[in-house]
């Protein structure tokens, strides 16, 4: 039914717009009496089958919705009940901001792709650790972080340590992120120097805690095979928990180089930021490849770029990822998204099973 009647109805309208409109809607379908407990009827598949133990947390299932979609930790409780096996929140910065100016957000719909320039818009971390503090369900909770646009790269660390702290009491696990395009300089980051110092400060603080969380890092689908080595040395070296592979790609075409699918005129009208959906998956593929490969399947990998199947995530688990995430595959998708994919691997698995 989304697919054919609610997307059509939506997809008539700004992208942004229709976002709020469905956190809205999300919100107040769902505190109706007993709508929570319906949508997990309808949306949540449970097999032990699916369960996943991955740097020391038991996720229900592996599929899991990107940050992004909820910024702010304002719907982590109904997303709860739309069979994610965990929600990752933010990016969140230390200080509130509004990002980039709107129009930021565009739709490639003949590529089932998006293009994002949003700019870490959010109400910074402490509003997201007070929501937090009053969730109800038990979903697994990412903390997605980063640093404030007004903040200087050489000053970024101070930024990802007050989110990092602001956070810890209430997330499960950190990502940094070092790999967004669209807050100016940010990729600089991912640079071997700056990304180690960064990474050994947040694990100094982390090993300082009672309960120390693992940090995750987000790269980026640009980086080179030479700058993918960097990483692999510079996670094994800062005892970073895992990889999360990848963000969005700057690139307009297709991860083969071939033409987007939609009118050119219309992705340049779009502008500049993020591409993300099917033109990213064989490109975050072969990162999440080549990640495991050359270092030996040394550290887990979250598989992220052009999601919308259960063929799509099963080629991600082959890669040698340990779960996955999806956010432009949930738009196109709509709330039966992560029930479809966990349906089709838990066939997959007992498929192999039997052989």
């Amino acid at each position: 039914m989304y697919r054919v009647l609610i997307r059509p109805l939506l997809f008539q309208f700004d992208p942004e717009t229709i976002h709020h409109f469905s956190f809205r809607f999300l919100k107040i379908a769902l505190a109706l009496p007993g709508a929570k407990a319906l949508a997990r009827w309808f949306f949540v598949k449970k097999s032990p089958a699916l369960e996943r133990e991955v740097f020391g947390i038991r996720f229900p299932n592996p599929v899991g919705l990107a940050a992004g979609f909820d910024k702010n930790a304002e719907l982590v409780d109904e997303l709860a009940c739309l069979g994610f096996g965990f929600v990752e929140i933010g990016t969140l910065t230390p200080r509130p901001q509004p990002g980039n100016d709107r129009p930021r957000l565009f739709r490639l719909r003949a590529d089932r792709a998006l293009i994002n320039r949003m700019g870490f818009n959010n109400h910074g971390a402490a509003a997201a650790a007070d929501r937090l503090r009053r969730r109800t369900s038990r979903v697994i909770v990412g903390g997605n972080i980063g640093k404030n646009k007004t903040t200087p790269n050489e000053e970024a660390t101070a930024d990802y340590l007050a989110a990092f702290r602001e956070l810890h009491p209430v997330v499960d696990y950190f990502v940094v992120n070092v790999s967004s395009p669209n807050t100016p300089g940010l990729r600089d980051l991912q640079e071997k120097e700056p990304l180690t110092r960064l990474l050994n400060e947040l694990q100094t603080s982390n090993l300082k805690l009672q309960t120390p969380k693992p940090i995750l890092l987000k790269i980026a689908p640009d980086l080179t095979d030479s700058q993918l080595d960097d990483i692999i040395d510079i996670v094994r070296t800062t005892g970073t928990a895992g990889v999360i592979a990848t963000n969005t790609t700057i690139r307009r075409a297709q991860s083969d180089g071939s033409p987007l699918r939609t009118d050119a005129t219309v992705v340049e009208a779009a502008g500049a930021g993020g591409l993300s959906g099917p033109p990213v998956k064989d490109q975050s593929t072969y990162v999440i490849r080549y990640l495991v490969e050359k270092s030996g399947n040394a550290f887990p990998v979250i598989g992220v770029g052009g999601i919308e199947t259960a063929a799509d995530a099963r080629e991600k688990l082959d890669a040698g990822a340990s779960l996955v995430q999806l956010y432009t595959g949930f738009i196109y998708e709509g709330p039966g998204a992560a029930r479809r994919i966990c349906e089709g691997l838990l066939d997959w698995i007992m498929l192999n099973a039997e052989c």
